[in-house]
């Protein structure tokens, strides 16, 4: 009788242990199958025709995107102003770039190396963002 006792007391604590674990844990009352997610959208590219079903409606989307910055920046209103700005970015990347290079330490000379990689690319960036600027125009 002592051990049937016993048997059937772990046996509640062990119920009671497991009902507070699952009450604790959250889950969704939604039930949701497959490849979803958080907000419930299907994101299996199987059912909606693989990516190339999707692209005209992708390709509406950037677009729309593209537009709405052009409405931002305005670039053929403000074309000079931003020419400036690129410019002057420009000359400051230049003079870091004189500074990297005037203070190398012969020690480590990678580290002013590497800045010096990061500004020239700066550089390219600017550029490229000057032909699109005076493209746009």
């Amino acid at each position: 009788m002592k051990k049937e006792l016993i048997n059937l007391l772990i046996f509640v604590a062990f119920c009671f242990i497991a009902y507070i674990l699952f009450r604790n844990l959250n889950f969704n009352l939604k039930s949701r199958e497959g490849m979803t997610d958080a907000s419930g959208n299907s994101t299996s590219s199987s059912s909606n025709g693989g990516a190339a079903g999707n692209a005209a409606s992708y390709g509406a989307t950037l677009k729309a995107t593209t537009v709405k910055q052009q409405d931002i920046y305005l670039i053929s209103k403000y074309r000079s102003d931003y020419e400036t700005v690129i410019l002057n970015l420009d000359d400051l990347v230049n003079n870091l770039m004189l500074g990297a290079a005037l203070n190398v330490n012969v020690n480590n000379p990678q580290e002013a190396l590497n800045k010096l990689v990061q500004l020239n690319q700066a550089k390219a960036a600017l550029n490229n963002v000057m032909t699109f600027v005076d493209k746009s125009a």
